[in-house]
């Protein structure tokens, strides 16, 4: 090979290093129009496929930058990591394939055009483009060899495992596939055509477990809560994925269920759950599921909560308007006014404004509620009206909503001042 070349692709690759995080970032944003099944999903998969995505932008550029030989490379830890993640969920494993094949398509078309821009000589050019044509087939041969075996290893695994094979009926439910109803009772030992209620449980990060000991910790919590729901058979538990179970409890009506039952049921458990509403017959059982993913996927989200419950029935408006964070922010923007700055005074004014609202404009209540003195929530609620150009009194369900959904997004719904 040409050493000119050889040098040339080198330095290309040292200035692509020091814009690893850009590239990665354009490279997810690329995957969110090409493979939205991967970025369109829950915080922590998007984390992992972003960290996946960074190491192997990094390996590469590496690679190219220390002429290194691609037969020798081996595929980093956040990649395997990532394919084992996906197989768990049932993700296509085509999926995995076709993005890596996007990525590398982004970071030749990226190498090239820098060396289309520096190099003049159309011979050198081509030596160079063919070179790196080359190594970046056996780089990328050999890293999807090593995430599709991690990712097949890890799909058996779970499908040998009891708990996997009854997710995967759970998940054919689900997508209304045309299971049949009676075989899917038969196989999961619990009956559809009654009342459900939805769980989606999960560790929190303190005290999160090591591997698959998640289904462990969320079944004491599910016990106490089918004892106090007195369900008359078995709850239905499928693991997600190793951080995740989904929770399915026989109940005898759709009514309305304490608060307290559940606040019972997960003390001191080291656990989180998001509880739908009540369903009935298989449609309530994806309904109620939905609920509960709805409610989940706001808590990864949320601004500092750490709640240890929460509900459709209380948040779920706030769960439904955070499908669209860009709508939402907008929106936001418009009932609020000013007041949506991201600021801390402004946040001070926020809460106290929720706090009255929520205490049915009592200052007294809410003076309670923030252990302020009145005249303080006085003032701040008036401030908060300046801010806002009318009394509270106007539009209030709005200005309400608004404010609940700056407490639990944050910064991500608000204005920068």
């Amino acid at each position: 090979m040409d050493p000119v070349a050889v040098e040339w692709t080198s330095r290309i690759a040292a200035d692509m290093s020091a814009r690893l995080p850009e590239l990665a970032a354009s490279m997810v944003h690329h995957y969110e129009r090409e493979v939205p099944r991967l970025v369109r999903d829950d915080e922590q998969m998007v984390g992992l496929l972003a960290a996946s995505v960074l190491e192997n932008v990094q390996t590469a550029v590496h690679l190219f930058q220390h002429n290194m030989d691609p037969a020798n490379v081996e595929a980093p830890a956040a990649a395997l990591e990532y394919a084992r993640r996906l197989a768990q969920r049932g993700t296509p494993v085509v999926d995995l394939v076709r993005a890596y094949n996007l990525g590398q398509t982004l970071m030749l078309d990226h190498a090239l055009g820098e060396g289309i821009k520096h190099i003049d000589d159309a011979a050198l050019l081509g030596t160079m483009i063919r070179h790196v044509m080359t190594v970046s087939a056996t780089l990328i041969d050999r890293v999807i060899q090593q995430a599709v075996t991690a990712y097949e290893e890890e799909r058996n695994h779970w499908q040998l495992n009891r708990s996997a094979m009854r997710a995967v009926k759970v998940r054919a439910l689900l997508d209304d596939t045309q299971t049949s109803t009676r075989e899917a009772e038969a196989a999961l030992g619990y009956e559809l055509s009654g009342t459900h209620l939805g769980l989606v449980g999960w560790c929190r990060d303190r005290d999160s477990p090591v591997g698959r000991d998640v289904l462990d910790q969320l079944g004491p919590v599910v016990d106490r809560l089918a004892d106090r729901l007195r369900c008359a058979s078995e709850p239905l538990m499928v693991a997600h994925d190793e951080n995740t179970v989904w929770v399915w409890l026989p109940i005898e009506h759709d009514g309305p269920i304490e608060p307290d039952v559940f606040e019972t049921a997960t003390a001191g458990g080291g656990v989180r759950i998001a509880v739908g509403e009540p369903g009935v017959g298989l449609d309530g059982f994806r309904r109620t599921h939905q609920q509960a993913l709805r409610i989940h996927a706001l808590a990864l989200v949320a601004n500092g909560s750490d709640d240890a419950v929460l509900r459709f029935r209380t948040i779920g408006p706030i769960a439904l308007m955070a499908d669209d964070l860009p709508a939402a922010r907008v929106w936001v923007g418009q009932t609020l006014g000013r007041l949506a700055v991201d600021d801390e005074s402004h946040g001070r004014l926020r809460e106290t404004l929720l706090a009255f609202l929520t205490a049915g404009s009592s200052y007294t209540a809410a003076a309670a509620a923030l252990t302020l003195h009145k005249n303080s929530v006085q003032y701040r609620v008036r401030r908060a009206e300046e801010l806002l150009g009318h009394p509270v009194t106007e539009n209030r369900f709005n200005v309400e909503t608004a404010l609940s959904l700056c407490r639990w997004l944050g910064p991500a719904v608000l204005t920068v001042g």
